[in-house]
Order: C-alpha cells, then structure tokens, then sequence
C-alpha cells in the first residue's frame, strides 16, 4: 500500500508564487527582506485555510536562506532549506499555543529564544493559535516580546484577532489575511487536478470552491473527499449527491414557477427538496442567493460580481431578462424576510411554503372572485360584507366622483341574510322582492325589466327612475328592522345633479331620527344604494322634513310618544304616576 498524502499538504505552498490569494502580503514581506526592514514581531490574522502558517513558513525559509532566488524565493537547496524540509531544523521552531498555553510553556520558550542560531542568521519562533494563551502567559511574553535578541523574529497567527491583547497588537506587524475568492480556489484546484490526471468540469470545481467559503484547505479536503467518490472521472451530478449541495436547477426551476404564478408546482419541489434531506433554512438562503445573482446579472456592467462559471452566467443573464426588476426586488425582501423569521417561528415549514404561495402570486396575483349561488342556497351579503368588498375591490370599478372613492359592482343580494344588531347578537331577516311588496300595497305586479348595457351603464349616472326602484329594493332588505324600513318607505327622493355625481336626498320627520341616521347608518344605507343602482355616482343625503301648516310635531322616540299618551289619556298619567315608572 503506497503512503498517500492529502492534497492540502502534498500542494502546501512553498514559496511566495505559490501562495494563493494573498499577493498583497506576499509582496509586502518580500520588499521588507529585499530593504533588510525586518520586524521583530509580526502577527498574521484571518479566516481558517487561507495561508497564514503556510506564509510564515515561506517567510521564515527565505530570510534564512543563504542563496535566494532574484524574485526573493527560497532556494532548496542550502542547508537551512533543507533541514527545515526534512524536519530538523534549528532555527526555524513551531509552537503551538492552543497545547502550550500556560506561564511555564512561556518561561521554556523565553529561555529557548537566548541560544543563537547555528544555521542561518535568524531564530524564528512561529506561535500558532496564539490567541489561546493564557491572560497571565499573554503578561509574561510582553518584556520579551518587546524587546527580544537581535537573532529572535516571532510571527504569531491566529483566526481571533479580538481575542489578543491590545499591548501584545501594539509590538507587532499586522497583516489581515483574506479569504480566497472562488475565482482564485477553481484556477488552484483546475492546476492540481491536471497534475493528478482528474478530468473536472467548471461547474463542479465551482461548487468546491463555493462550499470551501474561502479557505484553500477546505476546498483540497473536499477535493479529495469527491476523488474518492467519483474517482478520476468527476460529474457535476457525482458532485451535488457527494456534497448534498443544493442544484442550481431547483432555482431556476423555481423561479419559473414564481413567474407563472404556478403555486402547486413551488410546493411540490420544496416537498421534493425536504425529502432528499436538505435543510430548509439552506433552502430559503440558497433561493436568496439565486434572487441576488439574478438581480446582479440584470444589471449591465456587474458580472465581477457573480462568483460562477461563464456557462451559469449565461443562463442567469437569460432568465433575468424573463424577471420584472420589481419581482426580483419584491422576492429577495419576501426570502429574506423568511430566513430572518424562520427560527421564531413554530411552523418552520409552513413558514417557508407561505412564502413561497406568495413568491407565486407577484407576477399574477391572484383575483378574490366571490362566489355567486343560487338564492335558496347562498345568503345575501351583509351590509359589512358589501364594505370589505368596497374596500378591496374583486371586479373592475366603477368610475369615481371627483370626491367620492370608486365602488365595486357585486352581485346581487339572495333571499335571506344575518345582520348583526346591537349586542353581538345575530338576526335572520327574510329579503322581499320588489314585486312581493307592489302585490302587499295592492298594486299589479309586472314582470321585472331586465336592465341591459345601454339602460344600466357601468360607472355612468342611472336615471331617477333606476335609482327610486333601487330604493324599494333598499327598503325591503331593511324589512327585519321595521322601525327603519317605515322611515325609508315613507321618504320622497328628492335628487341633484351636477354632471358628475347625482345626489339623493331622503328626509325624515325630526332632528333626532336625522342625527342617528348620519351617526349610524347612512353610511351603510349609501353602499347598499350604489350597489342595488349598479353606479357609484350616487351620493345619499338626509333631511329634516319642513313643518306642515299646523305646525304639530310628531313623535319619534318613545320619551315623546309615552308623553303624548299621558297628555292624551288621564288613566295612562295617574298609572304611571302611582306606579313610579320613569319614562325617560
């Protein structure tokens, strides 16, 4: 059996061209050994797997190295190169902070850093992790560190820069290390699969790339991980079921679905994702990103910013010239808003699948049609029924008043209805048709007249006659509050026109009955006429009724009318005297 060696330390860089991602560092270290500007500190931070020991042993090989290369390379061949290749070097020492972390490991290493080298003209002291040093450690290394012998470099690395004291950040060189781009880890990856004869395609080292976030040595661990699955031969497929990755398909499959407005399709992918045992929040954040990179690739001139490769960028620059930039803007605040309400809330998946119905419903939303039955069947709509209607409108409106909002057509109302009265109570109260109440006054009843376009026009202004027949309507579906439907039936229309809108008033017999009429139900009473007249040009109006000759008053409410009784009969007064009732 052969020794095999990871890919993470078989490519492990060896000099500063070697290095990936980090050009900016590399040049800066190698003008301060060109100019013999040498620190006797330095402190290298940054994200998992992007380099920082792999530069500080570069650093370390070539300011020991007794033959540089003219770019500033470390020869190999020397004696300091080779002993530190093999392991036995004596001037180049590794600590690691995260096992030594205490005052005595501290006190061993001060005591190490006096002996000079015997190879080479520096010591370097390379003190990985050193953010786990102990607060008491961190005290003891700060006189040394400040002042260490002329021979003695420290390079200290750590992935927690908060966590190191000021006083120990304020004595060395800090260089901030970056995360690799995707661009940068496919180029490496594409360069080590050529010398390992694999055959790859673009696509799957972009998925690496994307699932190593920026460090090298995880993207060479999943490299080798998707070897041994696929062996030399790797397919995008081979990949995505090695990986569990999310395909780049499921998205744009969805995407379609949202502009179609095709919600059970939506439904069914998102089941079919859950099933093969992907996370929903990775979900929802994966549909975020494709939102994103659609957005980006709607606008010209941003394709530095889509990490992927030129055959996806393709297909996303087409399907976002399918998508309404308001759509796009509108579904990335919708999934984001679902990621950051996801784990608040008690039903995750229904969370994410209300999302996604409404994901369905930006393109073509969807019309609340109300459904029209039979009268022996369907109730009749309720006076706050025709309100909600009124205020989210289902069929097209009617053209408004220059004050008055436009109002909805509904249908016309069935035989029986439930109003609510006072109390939160619920009365059943039975509808009349117009010709029921013409046979009750002894009238002939006729065959009702279908009203067609030209007679009943949409959004126009109906004629007096129209409007008084839809009166009667009005007072016989207020037949189940009689004290109210005697006051409309005994009312004369009177009407105003003035080109726009047409004003209907209606009177009653004192103050009282008109203010409780405008505080109570003329509201009410407006919507039900505009809606039985098939027009919202109609405005309702009350009023007092004039004082006839004789200038009585008739009374409206029963203080007035037990008071009329006690003036007119004297058994009525003496009763209720005795009796001690209040009128009132």
């Amino acid at each position: 059996m052969t020794d095999y060696v990871v890919s993470a330390r078989k490519y492990r860089p060896e000099n500063f061209e070697s290095l990936v991602g980090q050009d900016n560092i590399a040049r800066t270290l190698k003008n301060s050994i060109q100019k013999g500007q040498l620190a006797h500190a330095y402190l290298f931070c940054g994200p998992r797997g992007v380099g920082k020991t792999s530069t500080a042993r570069i650093f370390a090989k070539t300011i020991n190295c007794s033959d540089p290369g003219p770019d500033l390379e470390p020869c190999g061949k020397c004696e300091s190169c080779i002993s530190f290749a093999e392991g036995r070097s004596y001037c180049i020492h590794e600590l690691d902070a995260a096992s030594n972390n205490g005052v005595d490991d501290i006190k061993a290493l001060m005591e190490q850093v006096r002996i000079p080298p015997q190879v080479g003209r520096y010591s370097v002291y390379i003190i990985d992790e050193v953010h786990m040093l102990s607060q008491s450690a961190f005290n003891a290394f700060l006189k040394t560190l400040e002042e260490p012998p002329a021979h003695a470099i420290f390079i200290l690395a750590t992935t927690e820069k908060h966590k190191i004291l000021p006083t120990i950040l304020s004595r060395c060189q800090t260089y901030d290390f970056n995360r690799i781009t995707v661009e940068n880890i496919v180029m490496n990856l594409r360069h080590i699969a050529e010398l390992e004869h694999i055959t790859i395609d673009d696509e799957s080292l972009h998925v690496i790339a994307l699932k190593a976030d920026g460090a090298m040595r995880d993207a060479l661990t999943i490299f080798d991980q998707t070897v041994a699955f696929c062996g030399t031969d790797i397919r995008y497929q081979d990949v995505l079921a090695n990986l569990n990755v999310l395909d780049y398909e499921h998205c744009f499959s969805l995407v379609d679905d949202f502009l179609s407005g095709d919600c059970p399709a939506a439904l069914l992918k998102f089941d079919e994702i859950l099933s093969r045992g992907f996370n929903a929040l990775y979900f929802v954040s994966a549909l975020s990103s494709h939102l994103r990179d659609l957005v980006v690739s709607k606008s010209s001139g941003l394709d530095a910013l889509l990490d992927l490769p030129d055959s996806l960028k393709k297909r996303y620059r087409e399907q976002a010239g399918r998508c309404p930039l308001k759509f796009l803007y509108d579904a990335l605040a919708l999934t984001v808003q679902c990621e950051s309400g996801y784990r608040q809330s008690v039903n995750p998946r229904l969370h994410i699948e209300f999302t996604l119905m409404r994901l369905c419903t930006l393109v073509n939303p969807v019309a609340e049609v109300r459904q029209v039955s039979s009268p022996a069947s369907s109730p009749a709509p309720t006076v706050q029924e025709v309100q909600s209607t009124q205020a989210v409108p289902s069929v097209p409106q009617t053209s408004a008043g220059p004050d008055r909002p436009a109002v909805q057509q509904p249908s016309m109302p069935a035989s029986s209805a439930e109003e609510s009265v006072p109390g939160g109570r619920q009365r059943r109260r039975s509808q009349k048709s117009v010709m029921s109440i013409m046979e009750k006054s002894g009238e002939e009843a006729a065959p009702a007249k279908q009203e067609g376009p030209d007679e009943r026009p949409q959004g126009g202004i109906p004629s007096d006659e129209a409007i008084e027949s839809a009166w009667e309507r009005l007072v016989s579906e207020y037949s189940s509050q009689p004290r109210l439907a005697s006051t409309l039936g005994a009312s004369k229309l009177e009407f105003e026109s003035d080109g726009a809108v047409k004003t209907v008033t209606f009177r009653v017999v004192n103050v009282a009955q008109k203010t409780w009429i405008e505080t109570k139900r003329l509201r009410d009473l407006e919507g039900s006429l505009q809606r039985l007249a098939g027009s919202s040009s109609i405005t309702l109006r009350v009023d007092v009724q004039p004082d006839d000759s004789t200038g009585a008053e008739i009374p409206y409410t029963q203080t007035e009318q037990a008071k009329v009784l006690m003036e007119q009969n004297d058994e009525v007064r003496n009763l209720i005297v005795d009796l001690g009732f209040d009128i009132k």
